[in-house]
């Protein structure tokens, strides 16, 4: 009787097949994007490599389809996962192991997945639905695009294994700590009521989901929050992605280096303070850190610089906004930058 149920029906037959095919598009797409991106740019319109509104726009043609993909994917995956999770269960899981153990667990997490500031937003989105601790799910938020393998690898080849290592420790001990902080201050009330509405329409606690449905149905629930969250955030994805790509192509290297290469005090702080409205990933600011450090800029200077620029950059803030309330935006935004200026200062002490 009960191999019969597990059988695919007829219905969650198709369902895979249609699936299966918008995978394979999904890919073809994804991975032609900087092509198709730079075809546009420098063929069709004609713009120059070196031109600066050709590279700011070039920036914007990849990287608005690049998250809208990632973030409908994500959603998606995650949302078919979660009709086969019972959320007590995990729930229980982070309780027993405790609130330190639980923030560790998912800023290591954080650290080994690729993800940049804003496809780290949908992940995020699944851990609220999935009633795991607010603090929890931001420690993985502010680990995930401090992290990132690429950079660790390159500061390693770089800079040394010292280095490597001390970027990696204060990234997971940010995100520990940080998430720590978060989730004392009780904010749940903060987030959108959206997202707990979203998790409202999910199973019955303590029933097994995989014996009340079928895949076509599962496939179903993840299509209608895939459908639902980027319908909310896609707007603020596009905005927050242009003013990142104004800033990638039209602020000058040289006016970050005279900040961060002062030596003084304020340059810490001042650098966070850069590195919010800009937007890349840890790999991708890489490039940028080396540029600055041969022009003089301190080593904790800039490491803080990079760290904002990826935890705490405006095209992830703006996508916040529409899962979190003002002031836990605020709060989110005041400990990481805390955080983060500590770190910092810990560098320049130590390198």
């Amino acid at each position: 009787m009960q191999l019969a149920q597990l059988k695919p029906t007829r219905e969650d037959q198709r369902s895979f097949i249609i699936v299966g095919v918008l995978a394979i598009l999904w890919v073809i797409v994804y991975s032609n994007l900087q092509p198709i991106a730079d075809w546009i740019t420098y063929t069709l319109l004609n713009f120059s490599h070196e031109s600066r509104l050709g590279e700011a726009l070039n920036f914007f043609i990849y990287d608005v389809p690049k998250i809208l993909l990632l973030l409908s994917g994500m959603i998606f995956l995650i949302t078919l996962v979660q009709t086969f999770i019972d959320t007590n269960r995990i729930r229980a899981v982070v309780e027993k192991r405790g609130e330190g153990v639980g923030n560790l667990m998912a800023s290591i997490f954080g650290a080994i997945t690729p993800f940049c500031s804003c496809s780290s937003v949908p992940l995020f989105i699944g851990f609220v639905q999935a009633g795991i601790p607010l603090g929890v799910t931001f420690s993985f938020l502010i680990t995930s695009p401090i992290m990132n393998e690429v950079a660790f690898v390159l500061l390693l080849g770089l800079f040394g294994w010292e280095v490597a290592l001390l970027y990696l420790a204060s990234g997971i001990t940010i995100g520990v700590v940080s998430g720590l902080i978060l989730g004392r201050m009780n904010l749940e009330h903060q987030v959108e009521d959206f997202v707990y509405a979203i998790k409202a329409r999910g199973h019955q606690p303590g029933i097994p989901v995989e014996e009340k449905l079928s895949w076509q149905e599962r496939f179903q629930q993840a299509a209608e929050s895939t459908r639902e969250i980027v319908s909310k955030v896609w707007l603020f994805v596009i905005i927050g992605i242009g003013i990142g790509a104004f800033i990638h192509g039209f602020v000058p290297e040289d006016a970050l280096s005279s900040v961060m290469g002062a030596g003084a005090w304020w340059s810490v702080p001042v650098a966070v303070l850069l590195g919010i409205p800009l937007y890349s990933n840890a790999a991708g600011i890489i490039p940028i850190v080396s540029a600055l450090l041969d022009k003089g800029a301190a080593m904790g200077t800039v490491l803080a610089f990079m760290m904002s620029v990826v935890a705490l950059s405006l095209p992830e803030l703006i996508i916040l906004r529409k899962v979190l309330k003002p002031r836990l935006i605020a709060t989110f935004v005041g400990v990481v930058a805390f955080s983060i200026i500590l770190t910092g200062y810990l560098f320049n002490l130590i390198i």
